[in-house]
């Protein structure tokens, strides 16, 4: 008698270590998951920051250079298009889209020395510069919690967790091509 109690108790006390276990790797799995939505919320703010500055820099220099239409009317479609993108991949390429518009529209200003050598169009050259620092810094920072969530969904004994749960790998924004380098902004 006392051997089965004793048996039972064992096995009552691997349950019990099992199912807290379980509980603490789904409760790190969800704090991982967590922590790269807030990441993408902060690259959305960062994105967001941009497209609210483009609008500006269009009109400063539409003032200088309407002529220019077609450039300035492919910004203007560029930034639409990255606002409608969802996840990772689609943004990146609209986000690709909107860099080559920009750099047109920065070419474009080139050709106006007062265009570049008006206050207002400084300020919003420096603003978009150091948009692009921050948006630099806000993908990092999502790669890197999708790194922390993607090898913990990925490794043993988190994955048999995640796998029965439904736990999933989480896309990196990998911008392609010309993107993979900042907005160049020469005057």
């Amino acid at each position: 008698m006392n051997v089965v109690l004793v048996v039972a108790s064992a096995l009552l006390v691997v349950a019990l270590l099992l199912v807290v276990w379980f509980v603490a790797t789904y409760n790190s799995l969800i704090r991982g998951r967590n922590a790269a939505d807030n990441a993408w919320a902060q690259v959305d703010v960062q994105l967001k920051r941009r497209y609210d500055l483009v609008p500006n820099l269009i009109e400063t220099v539409r003032g200088y250079a309407a002529h220019e239409r077609a450039t300035l009317d492919s910004v203007v479609a560029a930034r639409a298009a990255a606002i409608s993108a969802h996840g990772p991949a689609q943004q990146a390429q609209a986000e690709e889209m909107l860099s080559g518009a920009l750099r047109g529209l920065i070419a474009v200003a080139e050709a106006y020395p007062q265009l570049r050598a008006g206050r207002n169009f400084a300020d919003l050259q420096a603003e978009l510069a150091d948009t692009e620092n921050r948006i630099a810094y806000a993908r990092q920072y999502y790669n890197d919690a999708v790194l922390t969530y993607n090898n913990a969904v990925q490794t043993v004994p988190t994955a048999l967790v995640a796998a029965t749960t439904g736990f999933w790998q989480r896309e990196f924004f990998q911008p392609a091509g010309v993107e993979r380098g900042p907005v160049q902004v020469r005057f």
